[in-house]
Protein backbone atom coordinates (compact mmCIF):
# COMPACT_ATOMS: atom_id res chain seq x y z
CA UNK A 1 0.00 0.00 0.00
CA UNK A 2 0.95 3.27 -1.12
CA UNK A 3 2.11 5.97 1.74
CA UNK A 4 -0.43 7.72 3.54
CA UNK A 5 -0.22 11.29 3.99
CA UNK A 6 -2.25 13.40 6.89
CA UNK A 7 -3.69 16.43 5.88
CA UNK A 8 -6.23 19.19 7.40
CA UNK A 9 -9.26 20.54 5.93
CA UNK A 10 -11.83 23.59 7.40
CA UNK A 11 -15.21 23.38 6.84
CA UNK A 12 -18.16 25.61 8.07
CA UNK A 13 -19.74 23.42 10.83
CA UNK A 14 -23.01 23.01 9.06
CA UNK A 15 -21.39 21.83 6.17
CA UNK A 16 -19.32 18.92 7.91
CA UNK A 17 -22.48 18.33 9.74
CA UNK A 18 -24.56 17.91 6.21
CA UNK A 19 -21.27 15.79 5.31
CA UNK A 20 -21.12 13.84 8.53
CA UNK A 21 -24.67 13.13 8.42
CA UNK A 22 -24.53 11.83 4.65
CA UNK A 23 -21.76 9.78 4.67
CA UNK A 24 -22.93 7.62 8.04
CA UNK A 25 -26.25 7.30 5.75
CA UNK A 26 -24.52 5.92 3.59
CA UNK A 27 -22.12 3.12 5.94
CA UNK A 28 -18.73 4.96 5.69
CA UNK A 29 -17.03 4.13 8.85
CA UNK A 30 -14.91 7.67 9.12
CA UNK A 31 -14.71 11.08 7.19
CA UNK A 32 -11.37 9.59 5.51
CA UNK A 33 -12.91 6.85 3.55
CA UNK A 34 -15.41 9.10 2.63
CA UNK A 35 -13.26 11.78 0.70
CA UNK A 36 -10.74 9.27 -0.57
CA UNK A 37 -13.84 8.05 -2.48
CA UNK A 38 -15.17 11.21 -3.38
CA UNK A 39 -11.81 12.26 -5.11
CA UNK A 40 -11.73 9.07 -6.89
CA UNK A 41 -14.75 9.96 -8.62
CA UNK A 42 -14.28 13.75 -9.37
CA UNK A 43 -10.61 12.42 -10.69
CA UNK A 44 -12.81 10.09 -12.40
CA UNK A 45 -14.73 12.26 -14.14
CA UNK A 46 -12.03 13.71 -15.54
CA UNK A 47 -10.78 11.27 -17.15
CA UNK A 48 -13.55 10.12 -18.49
CA UNK A 49 -14.25 13.35 -20.48
CA UNK A 50 -11.15 12.20 -22.49
CA UNK A 51 -12.47 10.84 -25.71
CA UNK A 52 -9.54 8.55 -25.59
CA UNK A 53 -9.28 7.22 -21.84
CA UNK A 54 -9.63 3.73 -21.06
CA UNK A 55 -13.04 2.94 -19.73
CA UNK A 56 -15.90 0.12 -18.75
CA UNK A 57 -19.43 0.80 -19.34
CA UNK A 58 -22.86 -1.30 -19.00
CA UNK A 59 -25.98 0.10 -20.79
CA UNK A 60 -28.96 -0.85 -20.27
CA UNK A 61 -31.96 -0.89 -22.77
CA UNK A 62 -35.23 -1.70 -22.46
CA UNK A 63 -37.09 -2.45 -25.62
CA UNK A 64 -40.09 -4.23 -27.60
CA UNK A 65 -39.13 -7.21 -28.43
CA UNK A 66 -42.33 -7.61 -30.55
CA UNK A 67 -40.44 -4.89 -32.96
CA UNK A 68 -39.16 -7.19 -36.25
CA UNK A 69 -35.36 -6.80 -37.03
CA UNK A 70 -34.72 -5.29 -33.89
CA UNK A 71 -33.34 -7.90 -31.46
CA UNK A 72 -31.22 -9.46 -34.99
CA UNK A 73 -29.46 -5.45 -34.69
CA UNK A 74 -28.49 -5.21 -31.50
CA UNK A 75 -27.11 -8.96 -31.82
CA UNK A 76 -25.24 -8.03 -35.12
CA UNK A 77 -24.04 -4.68 -33.40
CA UNK A 78 -22.57 -5.86 -30.74
CA UNK A 79 -21.17 -9.10 -32.79
CA UNK A 80 -18.99 -6.42 -35.25
CA UNK A 81 -18.06 -4.84 -32.09
CA UNK A 82 -16.75 -8.33 -30.12
CA UNK A 83 -13.13 -6.21 -28.81
CA UNK A 84 -15.68 -4.03 -26.56
CA UNK A 85 -18.23 -6.44 -25.82
CA UNK A 86 -17.53 -8.15 -22.49
CA UNK A 87 -21.24 -9.91 -21.58
CA UNK A 88 -24.49 -9.35 -21.74
CA UNK A 89 -27.82 -10.14 -20.39
CA UNK A 90 -31.23 -10.41 -21.30
CA UNK A 91 -34.30 -10.18 -19.16
CA UNK A 92 -38.29 -10.64 -19.77
CA UNK A 93 -39.53 -7.62 -18.02
CA UNK A 94 -43.18 -8.41 -19.51
CA UNK A 95 -44.96 -9.67 -22.34
CA UNK A 96 -43.61 -6.87 -24.90
CA UNK A 97 -40.63 -5.66 -22.76
CA UNK A 98 -37.01 -6.82 -22.10
CA UNK A 99 -34.07 -5.21 -20.54
CA UNK A 100 -30.29 -5.90 -22.13
CA UNK A 101 -27.64 -5.39 -20.29
CA UNK A 102 -24.28 -4.52 -22.65
CA UNK A 103 -20.71 -4.56 -20.21
CA UNK A 104 -18.13 -2.90 -22.43
CA UNK A 105 -14.66 -2.16 -22.39
CA UNK A 106 -12.40 -0.09 -24.60
CA UNK A 107 -12.06 3.50 -25.39
CA UNK A 108 -14.71 6.22 -24.00
CA UNK A 109 -15.04 7.40 -28.04
CA UNK A 110 -15.48 3.97 -29.40
CA UNK A 111 -18.25 3.46 -26.07
CA UNK A 112 -20.34 6.26 -26.23
CA UNK A 113 -20.72 5.38 -30.34
CA UNK A 114 -21.62 1.99 -29.82
CA UNK A 115 -24.36 2.83 -27.35
CA UNK A 116 -25.57 5.88 -29.21
CA UNK A 117 -26.50 3.07 -31.89
CA UNK A 118 -28.15 0.88 -29.86
CA UNK A 119 -30.00 3.29 -28.15
CA UNK A 120 -31.25 4.67 -31.18
CA UNK A 121 -32.18 2.36 -32.77
CA UNK A 122 -36.41 2.05 -33.44
CA UNK A 123 -37.74 0.10 -30.67
CA UNK A 124 -35.80 1.36 -28.14
CA UNK A 125 -37.59 2.53 -25.49
CA UNK A 126 -35.18 3.68 -22.69
CA UNK A 127 -31.21 3.24 -22.68
CA UNK A 128 -28.72 4.88 -20.22
CA UNK A 129 -24.66 4.42 -20.39
CA UNK A 130 -22.59 4.15 -16.88
CA UNK A 131 -19.00 4.64 -17.92
CA UNK A 132 -16.17 3.89 -15.64
CA UNK A 133 -12.54 4.59 -15.17
CA UNK A 134 -10.65 0.97 -15.87
CA UNK A 135 -9.27 1.43 -12.58
CA UNK A 136 -5.67 1.81 -14.14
Amino acid sequence: MSELERIGVSLDRKLLGRFDKLIADQGYRNRSEALRDLIRRRLSEDELAQPSARAVAGIFLVYNHHLPGLVQKLTSLQHHHLLHIISSTHIHLDHDNCLELIIMKGRVRDIKQLADKMSSLRGVKLSRLNLMTAGE
